[in-house]
C-alpha cells in the first residue's frame, strides 16, 4: 500500500429470524454496494445468514443445511467481487455446533473463525448451542467443496505482507484479554468484530467505549458491527450498531434503530498503526510470556488509491475541532505550562520573572502562564518585571499592545530601547546598519536577550522563554537570541494552537480590558519586527510571507514526527485538509521548504532549554527528538522533487 491506506466497511443488513435466503440476498446486495464503494474488506453481523436469535432452531438440521447452501450461493453470486467479506453463520463440525466468521473473496472461502468465549449469562444462553473455538478438534474443514483453514488462530495477510487483519466475534471483545490482543501481537493491524450485541439503558457508551480502547490498547484499526432490528424481540432488542475506530479515534459510527439496512465505510491508516507500534517499546512485551502460534491466510488484493480517501482530515490536527473539546485541551494546555513554570520557580527559589514582551502572539501567552503561575504560588504579579524593547523594526501597533497588555497584567513594566546599543554594535563589528541583513536582524535579538538575562541575574529572576514549537521546527529564532531562555513555557506548544490558547484565555479568565488588548493582539500579522516598518509606519517584515503559512508547517509537522509521513503522504492529506485553500504546487512549495528547515536547523534545537511537553509531539533533544545536527535531508527532497517531475 503506497500510502497505508485501507478501506473498510460495516454492514447492518435486514433480516428475517431464520430466513437464511431472504437474509443471502440482503448480504449479496450489500456486497455489491460495497464493492462499488471501494470497500476493500466488510464485515456483517454475527450469524448474519441465518439471525443471532434463533433459539432451539440452532438444533435443526434444515437450518443448518439451508445456511450452508446460502452460503454457496452467496459465494457464486459475489465471484467476482474482489471485496474481502466476512459472514456469520453457524456451522456444525465433529460433533459441535459453533459460531462461526467465515472469510471469502471472488467466490473463495479464505478461512472459518470460530467465536472463542461464548457467554451463558444474563439474557445470553448461547451455550446450550454453541461450543467455544478452543474444543475444535481440526484445523481445517470441508465447506462448500471447498477446503479451508478453521480455527480461532487464524490470521489474514495480503501476499506483500503488508495488511494483516484478525477476526472476533462479540463476546470476544468483552472479556478481560480479547483475542484481539493477541491477534494484534502477531501482526493483525485491524480487527473485525461480528456481533449480536442488544440494546439495554447505558449499553451503548460501554459498548462504545470498550471498542474504543481495544483500537486503543491494540494500537489497531476495529471494526465492529452488530445485529439490527429485525433481530426477534421475544425479549430483547437489537439497534444495528455500527463502528470504526483507529487507534482509539472513531472515524465513522451507524445510527442506530433504523429500519433500513446500513453501510458505513472509512479508511484506515495501516502505516500510522505501524508507525506507533514501533515507537512503543512495550508493545511487544506481554507476547514474550504468552506465545501464541498464529497461521497466517493470503488473499490478494488491490492497492487503495490515497487520494480517494473520505475520511476527515482536520487542516489544524494540533487544535480539536468542537468547541467543547477545545475548550477543556486549553484548560489542560494552560494548567500543564502554570504548574511547570510553578514547579521551576518553587525549585529555584527565586520570587521574580523577567519576560520580554513585543505586543505579539508568544509573548503574550508567555505573560499570561508566568502571571497564572504567580497566582498559584501567591507571589505578586509585580514580581514579574514585563520588558518591552523597541527596536528599528517597532511598529506602533505593537508597542501600544505591548503597553497595554502589561498594565492590564498588573505586572512591573520597564522599557528598554535597543537602538543605540544595537548601533553601537554594529560600529564595533564594522556592520553598516544601512545594510539590511540577518547580521542587521540578529543583532537586535541578540541584544533583546542580553538585557533580559542580565536583568535577571541583577534582579534575581528566572527569563521566562516565549518561543513556539513552530518557530523551533523551522529555526525561525536567532541562536543564542530569542531562542535562548532560562525556562521555555511554550516550548511544545505549535503556533496554531498559541492563538486558541489565548483567545481562550481571553475569553474565560480576563476582565473585558485585557480581553480587548488580547483581541487585538490576536489580529496582528506575525512578525519579528527586525526590519524597518514600511512608508506608512505599518509591520513591513511579515513571517507567513517569507516562510510561508504557519498552518501549513503545523500540518507538516504533525504528520512527520507524529506518524513518521512521508512528504508525498503528507502532501496528499494536505491538499485534502486544505482543499479550496492551497493549490498543489503552494502545498508543494512550502513543504519543500519545511523539509529543509526542519533539517538544516537542528542545531538550535539541539542546546535547547527546559521546557514542559504539552501534547504528543515535542522537540526536546532530552526526550522526544533526538535528531544529529548534520543530518541530510536527501530522501525527503528527492521525493518531492519525483513528485513534482
Amino acid at each position: 500500500m503506497k500510502n497505508g491506506f485501507f478501506r473498510v466497511g460495516a454492514a447492518v443488513p435486514r433480516l428475517k429470524v431464520g430466513g437464511c435466503r431472504y437474509n443471502s440476498d440482503q448480504i449479496i446486495g450489500l456486497i455489491g454496494k460495497g464493492e462499488k464503494a471501494g470497500i476493500q474488506i466488510l464485515v456483517f453481523p454475527e450469524l448474519s445468514i441465518t439471525g443471532y436469535t434463533c433459539g432451539d432452531l440452532f438444533h435443526q438440521e434444515t437450518l443448518l443445511d439451508d445456511a450452508k447452501v446460502q452460503l454457496g450461493r452467496i459465494l457464486e453470486e459475489t465471484k467476482n467481487s474482489s471485496c474481502i467479506s466476512l459472514i456469520g453463520m453457524p456451522l456444525g463440525i465433529d460433533n459441535q455446533l459453533f459460531n462461526c466468521a467465515v472469510a471469502i473473496q471472488k467466490g473463495r472461502i479464505l478461512g472459518v473463525v470460530p467465536k472463542t468465549y461464548v457467554p451463558n449469562y444474563s439474557e445470553f444462553y448461547e451455550q446450550r448451542w454453541f461450543s467455544s473455538g478452543r474444543n475444535a478438534l481440526r484445523d481445517t474443514i470441508m465447506l462448500c467443496g471447498q477446503e479451508v483453514p478453521f480455527g480461532d488462530d487464524l490470521l489474514f495477510e495480503d501476499e506483500k505482507g503488508e495488511m494483516c487483519f484478525g477476526i472476533e466475534i462479540c463476546e470476544d471483545l468483552w472479556v478481560p484479554v480479547p483475542p484481539s490482543s493477541f491477534q494484534a501481537m502477531a501482526g493483525a493491524l485491524v480487527i473485525f468484530n461480528l456481533s449480536a450485541s442488544n440494546e439495554i439503558v447505558g449499553k451503548y457508551e460501554y459498548r462504545k467505549e470498550l471498542a474504543r480502547q481495544q483500537s486503543a490498547r491494540c494500537i489497531a484499526g476495529y471494526v465492529y458491527t452488530s445485529s439490527g432490528v429485525d433481530e426477534s424481540t421475544t425479549d430483547v432488542v437489537f439497534g444495528g450498531h455500527a463502528m470504526i475506530f483507529e487507534n482509539g479515534s472513531l472515524l465513522c459510527e451507524s445510527e442506530r434503530f433504523l429500519i433500513d439496512e446500513q453501510l458505513i465505510f472509512s479508511e484506515i491508516d495501516i502505516q500510522k498503526l505501524m508507525n506507533d507500534r514501533r515507537k512503543n517499546t512495550s508493545f511487544m512485551e506481554l507476547w514474550r510470556d504468552n506465545v501464541r502460534e498464529f497461521r497466517k491466510v493470503k488473499f490478494e488484493i488491490e492497492e487503495f488509491e490515497a487520494e480517494n480517501i473520505t475520511r476527515y482530515v482536520p487542516p489544524h490536527p494540533f487544535v480539536p475541532s468542537d468547541g467543547s473539546s477545545r475548550d477543556r485541551r486549553c484548560s489542560e494546555i494552560f494548567a500543564i505550562q502554570t504548574s511547570a513554570l510553578a514547579k521551576r520557580i518553587r525549585h529555584t527559589g527565586l520570587k521574580r520573572a523577567v519576560i520580554g514582551i513585543s505586543g505579539g502572539l508568544d509573548s503574550t501567552l508567555a505573560l499570561l502562564v508566568t502571571a497564572k503561575a504567580f497566582d498559584l504560588l501567591n507571589i505578586p504579579r509585580k514580581n514579574i518585571l514585563a520588558i518591552t524593547m523597541p527596536g528599528f523594526g517597532t511598529s506602533d501597533v505593537t508597542y501600544t499592545n505591548a503597553m497595554e497588555f502589561m498594565k492590564s497584567m498588573d505586572v512591573e513594566i520597564r522599557e528598554i530601547n535597543i537602538k543605540d546599543a544595537c548601533l553601537q554594535h554594529f560600529k564595533d563589528i564594522g556592520h553598516d546598519p544601512s545594510i539590511h541583513d540577518i547580521t542587521y536582524e540578529n543583532v537586535q535579538a541578540r541584544e533583546r536577550t542580553q538585557i533580559l538575562m542580565d536583568i535577571a541575574n541583577k534582579e534575581g529572576g528566572l527569563v521566562i522563554g516565549t518561543g513556539d514549537l513552530s518557530e523551533l521546527a523551522l529555526g525561525w529564532c536567532t541562536y543564542n537570541g530569542d531562542h535562548m531562555s532560562m525556562y521555555a513555557v511554550n516550548a511544545s506548544i505549535p503556533k496554531t494552537l498559541v492563538s486558541f490558547l489565548v483567545r481562550w484565555v481571553a475569553d474565560n479568565m480576563l476582565e473585558s480590558k485585557a480581553k480587548e488588548v488580547l483581541y487585538r493582539i490576536l489580529d496582528t500579522p506575525i512578525s519579528p519586527e527586525l526590519l524597518p516598518p514600511d512608508a506608512k509606519g505599518e509591520i513591513n517584515q511579515k513571517t507567513e510571507d517569507i516562510i510561508g503559512p504557519y498552518e501549513l508547517h503545523d500540518f507538516f509537522l504533525y504528520h512527520m514526527l507524529r506518524y513518521g509521513a512521508a512528504p508525498g503522504k503528507i502532501l496528499i492529506l494536505a491538499k485534502k485538509a486544505f482543499e479550496g485553500k492551497y493549490t498543489d504546487d503552494t502545498i508543494k512549495k512550502w513543504l519543500k521548504v519545511f523539509v529543509k528547515r526542519f533539517f538544516s536547523q537542528q542545531f538550535k534545537r539541539s542546546c535547547l532549554p527546559d521546557g514542559p511537553k504539552v501534547g504528543t509531539i515535542s522537540l526536546s533533544p532530552r526526550g522526544d527528538w533526538r535528531m544529529p545536527s548534520d543530518a541530510v535531508a536527501d530522501s525527503w527532497l528527492s521525493e518531492l522533487e519525483s513528485m513534482q517531475e
